[in-house]
């Protein structure tokens, strides 16, 4: 499955969201792939951030990682940095972005 979504990085925290994603910690990009994600994608637009990912079942992907003591630390980190979090809008796995148009195959 494809996920879309949206989150936003605070302001003034811009240049340390994106020096912290040049140093993910390869034993969360191991659990994250190990959790079903195939490819992950950040995109940004001035605060706006954008992200695509594919995995087998977001759901059980958000629940694998949730108690993990790596993925804990890292979401700790973004909360700092980031205006709205996708994993704690009590949304979870509903976070995804709506599809409202596909090119045709």
């Amino acid at each position: 499955m494809r996920v879309a979504l949206h989150t936003k990085v605070r302001a003034d925290r811009v240049a340390a969201y994106e020096a912290a994603h040049r140093e993910v910690p390869e034993e969360l990009t191991a659990a994250i792939h190990a959790a079903g994600a195939t490819s992950w994608t950040i995109w940004r637009s001035g605060t706006d951030l954008f992200h695509v990912l594919e995995c087998e079942d977001y759901a059980r992907l958000l629940a694998e990682l949730e108690t993990l003591p790596v993925n804990v630390a890292w979401q700790a980190r973004m909360a700092e940095l980031l205006d709205v979090v996708h994993d704690y809008s009590g949304e979870g796995a509903d976070a995804g972005l709506p599809v409202v148009w596909e090119l045709p195959s």
